[in-house]
């Protein structure tokens, strides 16, 4: 299992990161400008799997950013039931690493039908979806053959980052942005400290809060997808309305704490589950709080909360895949998986 697939995609990241800032501007921009010009009141996403996770970063940045109410969509809304939305002055974005999934692409044709103007945000350049939407954002992330998605996942938040930037009217991606490939090289040089403790874990908590909400679902997902542990992701506010009563002695907890307005209210949750005497994981830029927990990522870099999310997925996938080595799990072969999972 040495040089695994997915390790190998991991260290990737930056590379594609650069790939899309380099290439993909231009799409971006030309896709912003047509959806500006006919304007829409509303924004929907589907997606499955990892790029649902994605879809939910999307909602953050179109309601904080944009100011536009966003909604995650029911795709058997349309493939089961036959929905007849009124969809005028919306716009319908589908997600999808293949571009292949039927339902997404079924969302995104009917959507189209029903009024919608349509995007599509794909690794597949000539996919089905790319074909049935208004507009295509390439994720250029290269073949990706793990069956866990990494640098796909990663290169889709920043596509989606760069579609609102643009839609705010940019003609140029921020500098902070630009700065995300090194960024992400440097977070790939540093390394999990105490990780051995949850080798025999066989269930656990994620908790996160706004932006990266997203990424301790995507955190938990690859836990599930690679290390066959049940994992389960909460916000913050969420895990504090009732879950929290689960969590006692040595119970694990991966808390993801990025910079920004959620900073304060997760360092206090933090705080709580220590006290519960909770086995807690901490991926933070914060040296104090990552050198007081047994088990630790300190991220090496500062970003805007609305960013984080690009960098901070990185960690868990690192310990997704050291986990399944640990409990001796080939993660490029996750057990009754396959890299396109097709559901109507």
């Amino acid at each position: 299992m040495n040089g695994t697939k997915m390790l190998k995609e991991i260290h990737e990241q930056p590379e594609v990161l650069a790939r899309v800032l380099d290439e993909g501007w231009t799409e971006v921009l030309a896709a912003a400008r047509t959806l500006r010009e006919r304007g829409f009141r509303f924004a929907m996403l589907a997606a499955r799997g990892t790029s649902d996770n994605a879809a939910l970063y999307a909602k953050y940045l179109f309601e904080v950013l944009l100011g536009v109410p966003t909604a995650l969509a029911s795709p058997s809304a349309f493939t089961l039931y036959g929905s007849e939305m009124k969809l005028d002055d919306v716009l319908m974005i589908g997600i999808s690493q293949s571009g292949e999934s039927r339902d997404v692409l079924e969302t995104v044709r009917r959507s189209g039908e029903l009024g919608a103007s349509t995007l599509s945000v794909t690794n597949g350049e000539a996919s089905a979806m790319a074909g049935a939407a208004d507009h295509h954002l390439f994720l250029r992330a290269g073949a990706e053959e793990s069956v866990a998605a990494t640098k796909t996942y990663t290169a889709s938040l920043l596509v989606l980052y760069l579609l609102v930037e643009a839609l705010r009217g940019e003609q140029t991606p921020s500098a902070r942005a630009r700065e995300l490939p090194a960024a992400a090289l440097e977070v790939l040089g540093t390394g999990w400290e105490g990780t051995d403790r949850y080798r025999y874990a066989d269930h656990l908590v994620v908790a996160s809060r706004g932006y990266n909400f997203a990424t301790a679902k995507e955190a938990a997902l690859k836990l599930m997808e690679t290390t066959y542990v049940v994992a389960e992701a909460f916000s913050a506010a969420d895990l504090r309305h009732g879950p929290i009563a689960m969590i006692g002695q040595d119970f694990p907890v991966i808390a993801i704490v990025p910079p920004g307005r959620v900073r304060e209210g997760l360092d206090a949750l933090v705080e709580s589950l220590w006290e519960r005497g909770a086995e807690v994981a901490v991926i933070c830029d914060d040296g104090a709080l990552a050198r007081h927990a047994a088990v630790s990522f300190e991220v090496p870099c500062s970003c805007p909360e609305a960013l984080s999310p690009v960098l901070y997925a990185i960690p868990p996938q690192i310990l997704a895949h050291d986990l399944a080595r640990l409990k001796r799990i080939d993660p490029d072969a996750p057990r009754g998986l396959s890299k396109v999972t097709e559901t109507w």
